[in-house]
């Protein structure tokens, strides 16, 4: 089985790779630009690999990727490519645009066409699998409600409406053209290889380098923390044993408000690494309110009853087990670490806005 993974040089993309080729013998191609998120230094460990094939290609140049399907002739498509931080979507939102809905247009549209020449078994057993986030959803209201896949979409900012956007984009083409399309939504995924500017990792490389813990607002906003590598082995899953036109939930049973992610990872970098900075005892001390996100969603939560009970998933990782392992990934790869934010991200997080 050959599968083509759209943004395989990014988090979630390369935790898939080196799972499909660390426990499959399906081939791989990974597209990516290689954007300032994207980095093959993830993909280190399998690079070599004779099942293993990179193509630095942008998803919304449409020759390049006629011409990767014709080359590879890919039996299922994973698309993961896509511009995903919810601060720089607020300040640049128009790349989120172009690459999040412009680009799964065109992806969609070459696939289709590609689908459209196959015969026989290869074309009844392709599949276009759509990665998107519980993002799209918007706000939760209380603390009892879940997102299912029955709920409707109200995202709240640029990136979870591009997100939401080719979310319809990809129904529409499965619903008008038959399409074979699958769905998946997932929740905060965390874990090693992530750029820091997400909140784990930035808190952890600032707690190391004595610098502030930026939280937004009063840190009292929910999330469903998924370990990436549980989510590799559920977009695998869905990939291969997924419903066409089915959407499919992925999240970890691990709702927790951000101040208490922060204060848990402080306390295992109390314990790994005690501080030795100058009037800090204890890295809690570092952390530091800052002026809350524009329009930033309270609470988000995944019901995943459906992939439990129709495929047969449920995450391995606690959020317990999974931070320890993230936390100490980190302070075992700091040459990682040091390469990307070698000047392309300098730890910043852009807070409050101007309205």
């Amino acid at each position: 089985m050959k599968l083509l993974i759209t943004g395989g040089a990014g988090f979630i993309g390369s935790a898939v790779i080196r799972h499909i080729i660390d426990n499959t013998n399906h081939s791989v191609i990974n597209v990516d630009k290689l954007t300032y998120a994207g980095n093959l230094e993830s993909l280190e460990s399998i690079k070599n690999n004779a099942r293993y094939a990179f193509e630095q290609v942008d998803i919304c140049d449409a020759s390049e990727i006629k011409r990767v399907f014709n080359e590879y002739q890919p039996d299922i498509i994973m698309h993961l490519a896509a511009e995903s931080h919810v601060d720089r979507s607020i300040d640049s939102p128009g790349e989120f645009i172009q690459t999040n809905i412009v680009g799964t247009y065109v992806l969609l549209e070459e696939a289709r066409d590609y689908w459209s020449s196959l015969k026989g078994d290869k074309k009844d057993g392709f599949r276009f699998h759509h990665v998107s986030t519980d993002e799209v959803y918007g706000d939760l209201e209380g603390t009892d409600d879940l997102f299912t896949e029955e709920t409707s979409y109200a995202p709240s900012s640029p990136y979870s409406a591009a997100k939401a956007s080719s979310d319809h984009l990809v129904r529409a083409w499965q619903r008008t053209f038959k399409f074979p399309t699958l769905i998946t939504n997932c929740s905060n995924n965390y874990g090693p290889y992530q750029f820091p500017e997400k909140l784990i990792p930035l808190i952890i490389l600032n707690a190391l380098e004595g610098k502030d813990l930026p939280i937004y607002g009063n840190g009292k906003q929910i999330r469903d923390w998924l370990y990436v590598d549980d989510h590799a082995r559920a977009l695998l899953h869905v990939a291969l044993t997924g419903e066409i036109g089915e959407t499919y939930n992925i999240g970890g049973h691990n709702e927790l408000q951000n101040i208490e992610v922060v204060k848990t990872v402080c306390s295992i970098l109390d314990e790994l690494v005690p501080s030795k900075l100058d009037g800090i005892d204890q890295y809690e001390q570092l952390i530091t309110y800052v002026g809350d996100r524009a329009g930033h969603d309270v609470r988000y939560a995944i019901d995943a009853t459906k992939i439990d009970k129709e495929l047969g998933w449920t995450p391995d990782e606690t959020f317990a087990t999974g931070i320890r392992k993230t936390v100490q990934w980190y302070l075992d790869n700091n040459i990682w670490c040091d390469r990307v934010k070698d000047g392309s991200y300098q730890g910043e997080r852009l807070g409050e806005i101007e309205l």
